[in-house]
């Protein structure tokens, strides 16, 4: 089988373009052919991309014909789709494309935000996503919103690289400062100015404590400004975008993760955690529920709550054997997202894809 495979690659190390890169690594490390093809290539010229408008044009033109070459190549297109521009730009020319060169298509939708834009978009969506074979998604979460628009899915869950992410033994001294982590980026959406405002609650308690912020994005200076604001300019480290090594590296070192977002589907930032074996605080948005069993496999707390987002790592950290128990719950569900656990979902879907067609 030759495989297409169609999506953001790295850089930046943003979660669906780490997803890209590590199944066509991990596809061809089982010997399936896979030829990537990125929607997030560089601009040629450079200057290009500087230019708003225009710059959409000169990725779109070359695009095009990569995708009727690629078309010509492959037996099956596994498409990493999400929502806005992105559907329209890159999605949507594809899935026509390959309907007219009779080549199945898999739609991996993956956008946190679906609910929102299909209840804006669905007319200019559906008919093009009903021109692909399969729609598959990460989550129970998004199987229910398409569902509501009368679109079957799959569900195949995002995997997460054991050989990079590994337990660490740990548990916080109740005698020192916490050590708080948050892996997503400086974008409204995230909630990172939750995530400060509830270490402003921390410190009350936990003197000392500290939040690193590894990501970047829009709004770095206006939250760099309300830390400075809540006096914890020195205690809120803007770590900037980090390698998959250099974030486990960070979940080694702390005591909670943070995911204070205000839309989400199935955050890699969360599963890679639990895979560490570090305990998350999130709030209860989009798919998390689908992935976090409040109170068995992390806490979930309501969005915009900074002061129960506190409340909910405090009673982590002061009680050693809850710690422990959260920590072990979650780590055994993400065997559920290993590769041996997901591959065969993966090449059953590619092999009936391709016979049906």
């Amino acid at each position: 089988m030759k495989l297409g495979l169609v999506g953001p690659l790295p850089p930046p190390n943003g979660g669906m373009a780490m997803q890209t890169e590590q199944l066509a690594r991990l596809l061809r490390e089982d010997g399936v052919q896979v030829d990537v093809l990125a929607v997030n290539a560089p601009y040629r010229p450079r200057w290009i991309g500087r230019v708003r408008g225009v710059r959409a044009l000169f990725r779109l033109l070359p695009y095009l014909w990569q995708c009727w070459r690629l078309l010509g190549r492959v037996d099956l297109v596994h498409l990493m789709a999400n929502s806005g521009w992105s559907w329209q730009l890159f999605a949507t020319p594809l899935i026509w494309l390959a309907s007219w060169r009779r080549v199945p298509v898999i739609v991996n939708y993956r956008g946190g935000g679906a609910a929102e834009y299909l209840e804006q978009a669905a007319p200019r969506v559906l008919p093009t996503l009903r021109r692909a074979s399969v729609l598959a998604v990460p989550s129970g979460f998004l199987q229910a919103v398409f569902n509501g628009y009368g679109v079957p899915s799959q569900v195949v869950p995002n995997i997460v690289d054991t050989r990079c992410f590994a337990p660490v033994e740990r548990l916080p001294d109740r005698a020192l400062p916490l050590r708080l982590a948050v892996t997503r980026n400086l974008e409204p959406i995230y909630g990172l100015d939750t995530a400060i405002r509830a270490l402003a609650h921390l410190q009350k308690a936990r003197p000392g404590s500290t939040l690193t912020i590894a990501g970047s994005g829009p709004q770095r200076a206006a939250l760099e400004a309300l830390a400075a604001e809540l006096g914890l300019a020195g205690a809120v480290y803007f770590a900037g975008r980090l390698s998959r090594e250099e974030i486990a590296a960070l979940y080694a070192q702390s005591d909670v993760l943070l995911n204070p977002a205000r839309v989400d589907n199935m955050p890699n930032s969360v599963l890679e955690a639990m895979a560490c074996g570090l305990p998350v605080v999130s709030t209860a948005v989009g798919g998390v529920p689908y992935i976090i069993d409040d109170g068995a496999t992390g806490l979930l707390v309501a969005p915009d709550a900074p002061e129960a987002m506190a409340e909910a790592v405090l009673q982590l950290v002061d009680d050693a054997a809850r710690y422990r128990a959260i920590a072990a719950a979650a780590l055994a569900q993400t065997r559920a997202y290993t590769w041996p656990a997901v591959r065969e979902q993966w090449l059953n879907l590619y092999r009936t894809t391709v016979a049906a067609a």
